[in-house]
């Protein structure tokens, strides 16, 4: 299966093939033959070491138009120390990128780590994402795995994406059917809890002439925890690491020795730049968090991997298990950045030369020329979306941010779901939203000609575009105490998730504490008054969070289910009743939440 050019449509897959590794901003210290990065310097015969090039990019999530606010920066460090951020992304300018950095690597191959779609704004998530797969079609993606938004619709859904078919419940959309994803998706580690074998190929190897490289997709292990139970139903999900190395072991037993790891798990850099330099030595840098223990322990026999997830940008060393440096990296998030990473291979040995990695992010920056085949999918795209998508569901007086442990956003939205919750039942006494549904703040200034401050339903749709519906739960008071606890304990321990309040709950959060007592009981108040651990309490949230997604457990014990409207109804309904042009609505103060650092 040469991979000398974009193979046909429809690769063999059941070809179980796979690909190659990443790498860090400098070359991995070590000196490899003269000919090393030479290719094969223009003789008959190939030298012994070829240089692939592997572009990666993660996080992608629909954006297929330049994301809007602090959702399309980036943070540069510069010479000086000093810092600077710099527009990015969009397909337009991310083709043209990949493409331009594609010239005179004629071994290059190119690689995604998960969540391509899911959390889409309106333009791609209206249509089920089939705008985003036409777009890494167009791109000339190679492979990538699953990530946890994969699995947003269930895995009937994926497969459709996969195999192409118009939806089962809207239909076609165009005239012409949908044809699906021209590379792989990969999910090793997601098994058919009936069959116990992968949903999706487990590894895909790219090859061009005698150059070959295995390819490993896997998500993170505790998808099922913040994807809605209907996604993951009849599905498991195993142990990366443990699945990393079975099947590297099956790809080596194939005679392909150089493997390159997706990941769609991540971690947290020092640094918010993109271009930090994570292996310097000293205090603060590096990374932290999951990733970290998953490239600790998976196999030698893997010379790269290539993460997702957090959403953050790091290109990094971390020693495997034989005390070897090996890349690990990530591009941020909305096709902000790209990593562009030299793997050199040894044909006598069929593996990577790692000494010899090289790898650096570099921005999608908004001053080349956007691409016209792009240009024209979003046209065709947004033309159809139009008639939903431009009407004005509110009005704000300035930016609502979704920055900070308590956002104005998160605030903007709990408030929406408190009054539809009191016009459901008005017994209902509060209401709480996870942070990871708030995909993005509202801006002010105008976009596409609405006009300052107008919020359409397409920007509430970037907003929140789960399709969550909003659930009424009856509670103790004990057990909605536990609930605020559970934001910094048990699996939220080490990364909280601060559940954002409607403006009638206030608390401390004393970040000086740990575990649970980061919540200072005595200090919460509902309505102004203290919480009574034997009293119901009426909670309106998504039903991600009813459901006891994010590790909030106890939401998943509510009594007196009463299931309501859309997310987004609710919050169109909430932005609609009270803000007009004249009086437009105010963003939060997010000070319901006191906190003590």
């Amino acid at each position: 299966m040469p991979a000398t050019s974009r193979p046909p449509r429809r690769r063999a897959y059941a070809l179980l093939a796979s690909a190659a590794g990443l790498a860090t901003a400098a070359a991995l210290a070590s000196a490899l033959p003269a000919d090393a990065h030479t290719g094969n310097h223009g003789h008959s015969r190939p030298g012994r070491y070829q240089d692939v090039q592997l572009l990666s990019f993660n996080d992608l999530h629909g954006n297929l138009e330049p994301p809007a606010g602090s959702s399309g920066r980036v943070t540069e460090t510069e010479a000086d120390g000093t810092t600077k951020t710099i527009d990015a992304g969009g397909v337009e300018y991310l083709a043209t990128h990949l493409r331009e950095a594609r010239q005179g690597h004629p071994y290059s191959v190119t690689a995604a780590g998960g969540d391509m779609v899911g959390a889409s704004p309106l333009i791609s998530g209206l249509f089920h994402d089939e705008p985003t797969v036409e777009a890494l079609n167009k791109l000339d993606l190679d492979v990538t795995t699953v990530g946890n938004h994969e699995f947003d619709e269930g895995a009937k859904e994926l497969a459709r994406l996969q195999n192409g078919g118009c939806h089962p419940t809207d239909g076609c959309y165009t005239d012409q059917r949908f044809k699906g994803a021209d590379f792989p998706y990969l999910a090793a580690n997601v098994l058919d809890e009936k069959t116990r074998k992968p949903i999706l190929e487990p590894y895909w190897v790219w090859q061009k002439k005698d150059v070959r490289i295995g390819f490993i997709g896997v998500t993170l292990e505790g998808t099922p925890g913040i994807v809605s139970a209907d996604g993951v139903k009849g599905l498991a999900f195993k142990d990366e690491v443990e699945t990393i190395n079975k099947y590297a072991k099956v790809l080596q037993r194939q005679g392909v020795q150089s493997i390159v790891a997706l990941v769609h798990e991540g971690g947290f850099p020092s640094s918010p730049s993109y271009n930090y330099d994570c292996d310097a030595p000293g205090a603060g840098d590096g990374i932290s968090g999951p990733i970290v223990d998953i490239a600790k322990n998976v196999t030698p026999a893997v010379d790269a991997l290539v993460t997702g997830h957090t959403h953050n940008a790091y290109v990094c060393t971390i020693d495997d298990p034989a005390g070897h440096p090996r890349m690990v990296t990530s591009a941020a998030s909305f096709g902000r950045l790209y990593t562009d990473t030299t793997l050199t291979y040894d044909r006598r040995t069929g593996d990577i030369a790692r000494t010899a990695v090289k790898s650096a992010n570099h921005v999608v920056t908004r001053d080349v020329a956007k691409a016209p085949d792009m240009t024209r999918l979003i046209g065709k795209w947004n033309a159809l979306a139009a008639p939903i998508g431009n009407r004005p569901i509110g009005y704000v007086s300035a930016d609502v941010a979704n920055t900070g442990t308590e956002s104005p956003m998160g605030d903007l939205i709990a408030d929406a779901q408190f009054a539809y919750g009191k016009e459901l039942d008005p017994a209902t006494d509060l209401a709480l939203m996870n942070p990871g549904g708030v995909r993005a703040g509202l801006t002010y200034a105008a976009k596409a000609g609405e006009g300052d401050g107008v919020v359409t339903y397409a920007e509430g749709f970037t907003v929140q575009p789960f399709a969550n519906t909003v659930n009424l739960q009856n509670f103790t008071g004990a057990q909605l105490v536990q609930v605020l606890k559970e934001q910094v304990s048990g699996g939220n321990a080490a990364t909280p998730k601060i559940l954002q309040p409607s403006r009638n709950l206030t608390y401390t959060l004393d970040l000086t504490k740990s575990g649970a007592d980061r919540v200072v009981t005595d200090s919460i108040r509902l309505d102004g008054k203290a919480i009574d651990p034997a009293a119901t309490y009426r909670v309106a949230t998504n039903s991600f969070l009813a459901g006891g997604g994010d590790g909030f457990t106890t939401l998943g014990q509510g009594t007196d289910d009463l299931v309501g409207t859309d997310d987004l109804s609710a919050l169109a309904q909430y932005l609609t009743a009270n803000s007009s042009a004249t009086s437009p609505l105010a963003p939060p103060a997010a000070d319901r939440i006191t906190i003590v650092l």
